[in-house]
C-alpha cells in the first residue's frame, strides 16, 4: 500500500512525519503543498473520505491565514468558497496530510498515525 503524503519541505511538523514514515518502511508518493497545491475537488473528495470539517483543513496557525482575517471571514463563507480559497493558496492548507484509500490524516501525531496505519 503507497499513500499520497502532501508536505511543504521546509515545515518541522511535516519532517517528522516523513522521518516517521520513512523509518517504518511505508511507502508514499510526495507531493509539494505549494508547487502542487490540491485542488478544489481533491480538497471536497478528502473531506468526505476523512470524515472531517472543513476548519481541520485550514493551517490557523500560519501568516497567509491570519493576514486574511480568515478566523472572522470563515463563518461566513460557504464550504465551496471555503474550499475554492484553499486550493488557491497550499500556505493555508493544513499540513502535513496523509491520503490512504479510506483515510485522510492532517497535521502529525505520531500516536494516531500509528495507529491508522497499524489498521491498514
Amino acid at each position: 500500500m503507497s499513500y499520497l503524503f502532501i508536505e511543504y519541505p521546509k515545515c518541522s511538523t511535516c519532517k517528522k512525519a516523513k522521518s516517521f514514515l520513512t523509518e517504518n518502511n511505508i511507502e508514499f508518493t510526495q507531493r509539494h503543498i505549494v508547487e502542487d497545491n490540491p485542488t478544489a475537488a481533491e480538497l471536497k473528495a478528502w473531506l468526505e473520505k476523512g470524515s472531517l470539517p472543513i476548519k481541520k483543513l485550514f493551517n490557523t496557525s500560519g501568516n497567509v491565514y491570519k493576514e486574511l482575517k480568515l478566523k472572522d471571514k470563515l463563518p461566513d463563507m460557504t464550504e465551496d468558497e471555503q474550499l475554492a480559497l484553499l486550493s488557491q493558496n497550499g500556505m493555508l492548507v493544513k499540513r502535513p496530510l496523509l491520503i490512504g484509500n479510506d483515510f485522510v490524516l492532517v497535521g502529525f501525531k505520531e500516536a494516531e498515525w500509528s495507529e491508522k496505519l497499524k489498521e491498514e
